[in-house]
């Protein structure tokens, strides 16, 4: 019985060893496999990297600057007709309806505004260079002219000036304010002159002041210093010429004295 006894406490050891060895053996086979599954985990950040740079890549085309085209340049000083002298701030590209369209961002700081051109417009709007000094010259010898009025109704001869004021010429600029202005022995503008009167003496001084490099009310001096030489315009007889009632029923008001030049409406 002992000996029985012996041989299968012996049995029982020799089964407990093949199963402590094949522990090891199964652990063993687990290490490999945790290995593999960690090593695409650094992976994706090298796969990251290039899509990162091809989104980069187009920037640099967006930032190109343009400074000149269609004969015009970033800073330039510039007539725009509807609105008097200007500044070319920049030349920039916009995106509109899908399509890109290059635009002059222009300033007009004393109107406080922002206009946008585009560039191959410009000749259909009339954006002009400033005038040369010659020419400046010929517009300030116009104020010195008798002043030349057309026996018509005044709302037709308004929008005759209008239509030279918006014109951008600055010699027909100058021939307005010679018209309207009213010397000191002469009747008072109406409101409807002195409105005209006003906004092409502001053209004509703008621009004036920027090609002499002076100051606006340096300008405006200097037109009415000009103004001034021109033949005395004596006051009007009749009182009912005068009045702003007989400007509302289109009266002739520049008819004024013998040295104004009347024309028909024919001429």
């Amino acid at each position: 019985m002992p000996e029985k006894t012996a041989k299968t406490a012996a049995k029982a050891a020799a089964a407990k060893t093949p199963a402590a060895k094949a522990a090891p053996k199964a652990a063993v086979a687990k290490a490999p496999v945790s290995k593999p599954a960690a090593a695409p985990k650094p992976a994706a950040p090298k796969a990251a990297a290039p899509a990162a740079a091809k989104t980069a890549a187009p920037r640099p085309e967006e930032k190109k600057v343009v400074t000149q085209r269609q004969g015009f340049k970033a800073n330039e000083f510039v007539v725009y007709p509807a609105h008097g002298v200007g500044q070319i701030l920049a030349i920039e590209e916009q995106e509109i309806a899908g399509a890109k369209l290059e635009l002059f961002v222009i300033s007009f700081m004393k109107d406080k505004m922002t206009l946008r051109v585009p560039t191959a417009k410009v000749a259909n709007v009339g954006m002009r260079k400033l005038s040369d000094p010659a020419l400046v010259k010929k517009a300030l010898e116009t104020l010195k002219g008798r002043a030349r009025v057309k026996r018509t109704m005044w709302s037709r001869r308004a929008q005759e000036y209008e239509a030279k004021i918006n014109s951008g010429d600055i010699v027909a600029i100058a021939e307005v304010v010679r018209d309207l202005y009213r010397s000191e022995s002469q009747p008072e503008q109406s409101y409807s002159e002195r409105q005209l009167y006003e906004a092409a003496l502001d053209r004509l001084s703008r621009e004036i002041a920027v090609v002499q490099h002076s100051t606006e009310t340096e300008a405006v001096k200097e037109i009415e210093s000009q103004l001034a030489k021109s033949p005395r315009r004596g006051a009007k007889t009749e009182t009912a010429e005068g009045d702003a009632e007989g400007d509302a029923d289109g009266e002739d008001l520049d008819s004024d004295g013998d040295d104004a030049t009347v024309e028909d409406e024919a001429a």
